[in-house]
Protein backbone atom coordinates (compact mmCIF):
# COMPACT_ATOMS: atom_id res chain seq x y z
CA UNK A 1 0.00 0.00 0.00
CA UNK A 2 2.52 2.45 0.71
CA UNK A 3 4.78 1.72 -2.67
CA UNK A 4 1.28 2.34 -4.35
CA UNK A 5 1.03 5.67 -2.07
CA UNK A 6 4.50 6.64 -3.30
CA UNK A 7 4.25 5.70 -6.86
CA UNK A 8 1.05 7.70 -7.28
CA UNK A 9 2.42 10.71 -5.73
CA UNK A 10 5.42 10.50 -7.79
CA UNK A 11 5.68 8.40 -10.62
CA UNK A 12 5.84 10.08 -14.32
CA UNK A 13 5.44 7.99 -17.30
CA UNK A 14 7.64 10.90 -19.37
CA UNK A 15 10.53 10.62 -16.96
CA UNK A 16 13.60 8.94 -17.71
CA UNK A 17 17.76 9.18 -17.77
CA UNK A 18 17.49 11.98 -19.14
CA UNK A 19 14.97 14.09 -17.62
CA UNK A 20 16.64 13.24 -14.50
CA UNK A 21 20.08 14.34 -15.66
CA UNK A 22 18.52 17.87 -16.37
CA UNK A 23 16.93 18.07 -13.41
CA UNK A 24 19.88 17.40 -11.26
CA UNK A 25 21.94 19.48 -13.62
CA UNK A 26 19.01 22.58 -12.72
CA UNK A 27 21.14 24.25 -9.96
CA UNK A 28 24.68 24.28 -12.24
CA UNK A 29 23.02 25.78 -14.99
CA UNK A 30 21.17 28.27 -12.50
CA UNK A 31 24.85 29.50 -11.56
CA UNK A 32 26.48 29.45 -15.26
CA UNK A 33 23.19 31.61 -16.38
CA UNK A 34 23.53 33.98 -13.05
CA UNK A 35 27.06 34.24 -12.39
CA UNK A 36 29.45 32.79 -15.80
CA UNK A 37 28.86 36.55 -17.51
CA UNK A 38 30.05 38.22 -13.91
CA UNK A 39 33.19 36.05 -14.01
CA UNK A 40 33.95 36.57 -17.59
CA UNK A 41 35.38 40.57 -16.99
CA UNK A 42 36.97 39.13 -13.81
CA UNK A 43 39.11 36.15 -16.06
CA UNK A 44 39.92 38.17 -18.83
CA UNK A 45 41.50 40.63 -15.97
CA UNK A 46 43.19 37.64 -14.28
CA UNK A 47 44.81 36.73 -17.40
CA UNK A 48 45.72 40.26 -18.28
CA UNK A 49 47.14 40.52 -14.68
CA UNK A 50 49.08 37.28 -14.08
CA UNK A 51 50.66 37.63 -17.98
CA UNK A 52 51.91 41.50 -17.39
CA UNK A 53 53.31 40.45 -13.91
CA UNK A 54 55.31 37.42 -15.54
CA UNK A 55 56.54 39.46 -18.17
CA UNK A 56 57.60 42.30 -15.91
CA UNK A 57 59.57 39.58 -13.56
CA UNK A 58 61.51 38.49 -17.00
CA UNK A 59 62.42 42.52 -17.69
CA UNK A 60 63.33 43.27 -14.08
CA UNK A 61 65.00 40.17 -13.40
CA UNK A 62 65.92 37.73 -16.26
CA UNK A 63 67.15 41.00 -18.20
CA UNK A 64 69.67 41.83 -15.77
CA UNK A 65 70.68 38.82 -15.79
CA UNK A 66 71.72 37.74 -18.53
CA UNK A 67 73.34 41.34 -19.77
CA UNK A 68 76.03 39.95 -16.97
CA UNK A 69 76.30 36.53 -18.33
CA UNK A 70 75.90 36.55 -21.94
CA UNK A 71 75.27 39.14 -24.27
CA UNK A 72 74.73 37.14 -27.41
CA UNK A 73 72.68 34.57 -25.19
CA UNK A 74 70.59 37.89 -24.32
CA UNK A 75 70.22 38.96 -27.69
CA UNK A 76 68.70 35.40 -28.98
CA UNK A 77 66.22 35.68 -25.75
CA UNK A 78 65.23 39.30 -26.69
CA UNK A 79 64.39 38.23 -30.27
CA UNK A 80 62.83 35.06 -29.59
CA UNK A 81 60.72 36.46 -26.24
CA UNK A 82 59.41 39.23 -28.51
CA UNK A 83 58.53 37.36 -31.04
CA UNK A 84 56.41 34.90 -28.63
CA UNK A 85 55.05 38.43 -26.94
CA UNK A 86 53.36 39.70 -30.09
CA UNK A 87 52.22 36.26 -31.16
CA UNK A 88 50.63 35.86 -27.47
CA UNK A 89 48.96 39.94 -27.31
CA UNK A 90 47.82 39.12 -31.23
CA UNK A 91 45.97 35.93 -31.31
CA UNK A 92 44.64 36.61 -27.71
CA UNK A 93 43.37 39.82 -28.41
CA UNK A 94 41.55 38.63 -32.28
CA UNK A 95 39.78 35.81 -30.06
CA UNK A 96 38.19 37.90 -27.61
CA UNK A 97 37.17 40.86 -30.05
CA UNK A 98 36.23 38.10 -32.97
CA UNK A 99 32.65 37.08 -33.06
CA UNK A 100 32.45 33.14 -33.18
CA UNK A 101 29.34 33.55 -35.60
CA UNK A 102 25.61 33.39 -35.47
CA UNK A 103 23.15 32.15 -37.50
CA UNK A 104 21.47 35.22 -39.21
CA UNK A 105 18.51 35.96 -37.43
CA UNK A 106 14.78 36.07 -38.89
CA UNK A 107 15.75 35.10 -42.31
CA UNK A 108 15.07 31.02 -43.96
CA UNK A 109 18.10 28.98 -43.46
CA UNK A 110 17.96 26.37 -46.10
CA UNK A 111 20.76 24.60 -44.30
CA UNK A 112 18.99 23.86 -40.98
CA UNK A 113 19.11 20.54 -39.66
CA UNK A 114 16.98 21.21 -36.31
CA UNK A 115 15.48 24.03 -34.84
CA UNK A 116 17.06 24.93 -31.40
CA UNK A 117 14.66 25.08 -28.48
CA UNK A 118 15.73 28.11 -26.84
CA UNK A 119 15.74 30.18 -29.46
CA UNK A 120 12.77 28.83 -31.38
CA UNK A 121 15.00 29.16 -34.80
CA UNK A 122 16.82 27.05 -37.18
CA UNK A 123 19.70 25.41 -36.12
CA UNK A 124 22.92 25.00 -39.29
CA UNK A 125 24.86 22.13 -38.75
CA UNK A 126 27.83 22.18 -36.34
CA UNK A 127 25.54 24.60 -34.64
CA UNK A 128 24.82 24.73 -30.99
CA UNK A 129 23.25 27.02 -28.46
CA UNK A 130 25.21 28.86 -25.39
CA UNK A 131 23.19 29.29 -22.64
CA UNK A 132 25.73 32.01 -21.04
CA UNK A 133 25.61 34.26 -24.83
CA UNK A 134 22.01 32.95 -25.30
CA UNK A 135 22.60 33.19 -28.92
CA UNK A 136 23.26 29.69 -30.99
CA UNK A 137 27.05 29.41 -32.50
CA UNK A 138 28.30 28.55 -35.22
CA UNK A 139 30.61 25.43 -34.83
CA UNK A 140 30.42 26.27 -31.48
CA UNK A 141 32.90 24.61 -29.14
CA UNK A 142 33.06 26.19 -25.94
CA UNK A 143 32.01 29.42 -24.43
CA UNK A 144 35.91 30.15 -22.90
CA UNK A 145 36.11 32.85 -19.72
CA UNK A 146 38.81 33.35 -19.91
CA UNK A 147 37.83 35.70 -22.71
CA UNK A 148 34.71 36.64 -21.98
CA UNK A 149 33.31 34.81 -25.70
CA UNK A 150 32.28 31.89 -27.38
CA UNK A 151 34.75 29.76 -29.04
CA UNK A 152 33.26 29.15 -32.31
CA UNK A 153 33.64 28.87 -36.15
CA UNK A 154 35.53 32.46 -36.71
CA UNK A 155 37.42 32.77 -33.47
CA UNK A 156 38.47 28.85 -33.02
CA UNK A 157 41.89 28.98 -34.50
CA UNK A 158 42.87 32.19 -33.25
CA UNK A 159 41.56 30.84 -29.62
CA UNK A 160 44.01 27.88 -30.86
CA UNK A 161 47.33 29.95 -31.19
CA UNK A 162 46.75 31.81 -28.27
CA UNK A 163 46.83 28.53 -26.30
CA UNK A 164 49.36 27.36 -28.31
CA UNK A 165 52.14 30.50 -28.12
CA UNK A 166 50.83 30.82 -24.63
CA UNK A 167 52.23 27.46 -23.94
CA UNK A 168 55.31 27.79 -25.69
CA UNK A 169 56.34 31.17 -24.22
CA UNK A 170 55.85 29.55 -20.66
CA UNK A 171 58.12 27.20 -21.66
CA UNK A 172 60.97 29.65 -22.70
CA UNK A 173 60.49 31.29 -19.99
CA UNK A 174 60.97 28.35 -18.15
CA UNK A 175 64.21 27.45 -19.95
CA UNK A 176 66.06 30.54 -19.61
CA UNK A 177 64.36 31.18 -15.74
CA UNK A 178 66.10 27.88 -14.86
CA UNK A 179 69.90 29.44 -14.57
CA UNK A 180 68.15 32.38 -12.60
CA UNK A 181 66.73 31.19 -9.85
CA UNK A 182 69.44 27.94 -9.77
CA UNK A 183 72.13 30.67 -8.75
CA UNK A 184 69.35 32.44 -6.21
CA UNK A 185 68.80 29.55 -4.77
CA UNK A 186 72.00 27.74 -4.79
CA UNK A 187 74.85 30.06 -5.91
CA UNK A 188 76.34 32.97 -4.42
CA UNK A 189 74.23 35.42 -5.36
CA UNK A 190 73.71 38.43 -3.25
CA UNK A 191 69.89 39.69 -4.80
CA UNK A 192 72.23 42.22 -7.32
CA UNK A 193 70.43 41.20 -10.46
CA UNK A 194 67.46 43.03 -9.42
CA UNK A 195 67.41 46.19 -11.72
CA UNK A 196 68.73 49.12 -10.07
CA UNK A 197 65.99 51.67 -11.17
CA UNK A 198 63.80 48.98 -9.16
CA UNK A 199 65.99 48.86 -6.16
CA UNK A 200 65.79 52.28 -5.57
CA UNK A 201 62.21 52.91 -6.38
CA UNK A 202 61.57 49.81 -3.50
CA UNK A 203 64.00 52.41 -0.97
CA UNK A 204 62.49 55.68 -1.76
CA UNK A 205 59.02 53.88 -1.13
CA UNK A 206 59.84 51.57 1.88
CA UNK A 207 61.99 54.87 3.70
CA UNK A 208 59.24 56.34 3.29
CA UNK A 209 56.47 54.62 4.67
CA UNK A 210 58.68 53.64 7.80
CA UNK A 211 60.11 57.17 8.65
CA UNK A 212 55.49 57.93 8.25
CA UNK A 213 55.50 54.91 10.84
CA UNK A 214 58.33 56.15 13.34
CA UNK A 215 57.26 59.72 13.65
CA UNK A 216 54.39 58.51 15.50
CA UNK A 217 56.49 56.95 17.95
CA UNK A 218 58.08 58.36 21.17
CA UNK A 219 61.12 60.51 20.76
CA UNK A 220 63.14 58.21 23.28
CA UNK A 221 62.87 55.01 21.07
CA UNK A 222 63.91 57.16 18.06
CA UNK A 223 67.70 56.29 17.43
CA UNK A 224 66.87 52.23 17.80
CA UNK A 225 64.25 52.77 15.56
CA UNK A 226 66.15 54.47 12.77
CA UNK A 227 68.57 51.41 12.90
CA UNK A 228 65.33 49.17 12.45
CA UNK A 229 64.26 51.06 9.59
CA UNK A 230 67.56 50.74 7.75
CA UNK A 231 68.16 47.37 8.11
CA UNK A 232 64.15 46.48 6.79
CA UNK A 233 64.97 48.70 3.80
CA UNK A 234 67.88 47.66 3.03
CA UNK A 235 65.90 43.26 2.96
CA UNK A 236 63.40 45.04 0.71
CA UNK A 237 65.14 43.99 -2.54
CA UNK A 238 66.02 41.07 -1.21
CA UNK A 239 62.51 39.66 -0.45
CA UNK A 240 61.05 41.25 -3.60
CA UNK A 241 63.93 39.52 -5.76
CA UNK A 242 63.04 36.14 -3.86
CA UNK A 243 59.16 36.39 -4.30
CA UNK A 244 59.18 37.23 -7.47
CA UNK A 245 61.45 34.51 -8.39
CA UNK A 246 58.56 32.01 -6.65
CA UNK A 247 55.85 33.64 -7.99
CA UNK A 248 57.02 32.99 -11.20
CA UNK A 249 58.11 29.65 -11.11
CA UNK A 250 54.85 28.66 -9.36
CA UNK A 251 52.83 30.42 -12.27
CA UNK A 252 54.90 29.03 -15.03
CA UNK A 253 54.80 25.15 -13.72
CA UNK A 254 50.87 25.81 -12.98
CA UNK A 255 49.87 27.19 -16.60
CA UNK A 256 52.72 24.44 -18.10
CA UNK A 257 50.60 21.52 -16.56
CA UNK A 258 46.70 22.94 -16.78
CA UNK A 259 47.73 25.08 -20.39
CA UNK A 260 49.48 21.52 -21.59
CA UNK A 261 46.46 19.68 -20.98
CA UNK A 262 43.65 21.85 -22.35
CA UNK A 263 45.87 22.42 -25.81
CA UNK A 264 46.56 18.41 -26.48
CA UNK A 265 42.87 18.31 -25.80
CA UNK A 266 42.31 20.22 -28.46
CA UNK A 267 44.73 19.17 -30.88
CA UNK A 268 43.29 16.02 -30.38
CA UNK A 269 39.52 17.13 -31.47
CA UNK A 270 41.60 18.87 -34.15
CA UNK A 271 42.71 15.83 -35.40
CA UNK A 272 39.62 14.48 -35.89
CA UNK A 273 37.39 16.47 -36.91
CA UNK A 274 35.43 17.58 -34.31
CA UNK A 275 34.76 20.18 -31.23
CA UNK A 276 34.72 19.60 -27.82
CA UNK A 277 30.77 19.52 -27.84
CA UNK A 278 31.01 16.96 -31.11
CA UNK A 279 33.25 14.83 -29.26
CA UNK A 280 30.53 14.23 -26.55
CA UNK A 281 27.73 13.35 -29.06
CA UNK A 282 30.17 11.17 -31.20
CA UNK A 283 30.98 9.08 -27.83
CA UNK A 284 27.79 8.69 -27.66
CA UNK A 285 26.83 7.84 -31.24
CA UNK A 286 30.24 5.38 -31.16
CA UNK A 287 28.43 3.46 -28.38
CA UNK A 288 24.98 3.27 -29.52
CA UNK A 289 26.17 1.89 -33.28
CA UNK A 290 29.07 -0.74 -31.57
CA UNK A 291 26.10 -2.09 -29.85
CA UNK A 292 24.76 -2.78 -33.14
CA UNK A 293 27.77 -4.01 -34.45
CA UNK A 294 28.48 -0.85 -36.90
CA UNK A 295 31.26 1.82 -37.13
CA UNK A 296 30.59 5.48 -36.64
CA UNK A 297 32.05 7.62 -38.90
CA UNK A 298 32.30 11.50 -38.00
CA UNK A 299 30.98 12.74 -41.16
CA UNK A 300 33.45 15.98 -40.94
CA UNK A 301 36.98 13.72 -40.28
CA UNK A 302 38.81 14.33 -43.39
CA UNK A 303 41.81 12.92 -42.12
CA UNK A 304 45.12 14.04 -39.67
CA UNK A 305 46.39 16.54 -42.33
CA UNK A 306 43.65 17.78 -43.82
CA UNK A 307 41.65 18.48 -40.97
CA UNK A 308 44.64 20.72 -40.10
CA UNK A 309 45.14 22.41 -43.19
CA UNK A 310 41.08 23.60 -42.96
CA UNK A 311 41.58 25.04 -39.45
CA UNK A 312 45.07 26.32 -40.11
CA UNK A 313 43.82 28.21 -42.84
CA UNK A 314 47.20 27.15 -44.51
CA UNK A 315 47.62 25.11 -48.12
CA UNK A 316 44.59 26.65 -49.76
CA UNK A 317 45.22 30.31 -49.35
CA UNK A 318 48.56 30.87 -47.44
CA UNK A 319 51.78 28.61 -47.23
CA UNK A 320 52.57 26.44 -43.76
CA UNK A 321 54.95 28.86 -42.88
CA UNK A 322 52.19 31.62 -41.63
CA UNK A 323 51.79 29.50 -38.38
CA UNK A 324 54.40 31.27 -37.11
CA UNK A 325 53.62 34.37 -38.06
CA UNK A 326 50.69 36.69 -36.12
CA UNK A 327 47.99 36.38 -39.23
CA UNK A 328 44.24 37.28 -39.37
CA UNK A 329 42.42 34.93 -41.62
CA UNK A 330 38.82 34.16 -41.94
CA UNK A 331 38.21 30.50 -42.08
CA UNK A 332 36.87 28.42 -44.99
CA UNK A 333 33.36 28.33 -45.50
CA UNK A 334 30.97 30.79 -43.80
CA UNK A 335 29.76 28.17 -40.54
CA UNK A 336 26.61 27.48 -42.38
CA UNK A 337 27.43 24.87 -45.05
CA UNK A 338 29.57 21.68 -44.47
CA UNK A 339 30.47 19.21 -46.74
CA UNK A 340 30.60 15.93 -45.36
CA UNK A 341 32.94 13.16 -45.65
CA UNK A 342 31.13 11.01 -48.43
CA UNK A 343 31.52 14.18 -50.76
CA UNK A 344 35.00 15.58 -49.92
CA UNK A 345 37.62 13.94 -52.77
CA UNK A 346 40.56 12.17 -50.71
CA UNK A 347 43.02 9.43 -51.50
CA UNK A 348 42.60 6.39 -50.79
CA UNK A 349 45.39 6.44 -48.70
CA UNK A 350 43.30 9.12 -46.74
CA UNK A 351 40.53 6.89 -46.68
CA UNK A 352 42.45 4.13 -45.22
CA UNK A 353 43.82 6.41 -42.69
CA UNK A 354 40.58 7.35 -41.56
CA UNK A 355 38.94 3.73 -41.52
CA UNK A 356 42.33 2.92 -39.21
CA UNK A 357 41.49 5.41 -36.65
CA UNK A 358 37.68 4.35 -36.52
CA UNK A 359 38.69 1.13 -35.81
CA UNK A 360 41.21 1.96 -32.83
CA UNK A 361 37.91 4.14 -32.06
CA UNK A 362 35.94 1.55 -31.75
Amino acid sequence: MTKLTLISLFHNDFADKYYVGDTCMEPMFWFVDHFTKILGPICVTAVIFLSSSLILIAYVIGLPFYLRQNFYLLTVALIIGHWLLICVVFYYYMAFTTQPGYPPQGAMISEAVSICKRCIAPKPPRTHHCIVCNRCILKMDHHCPWLNNCVGHFNHRYFFMFCAYAWIGVVFVIIFGIPVAYEHFFGNSEYNSISPVVVDFVKAVSSHIFYKSFKQEQNVLQESLSSNSTSKVNEWPKTLYHSCIVYGALLCVAVLFVLGGLLAWHARLISKGETSIESHINKKETARLLKEGKIYENPYNYGIAKNWKIFLCVGYRRPWWHIFLPFAEEPLGDGMQWNILSNVELSDNERANIKTCLVKMS
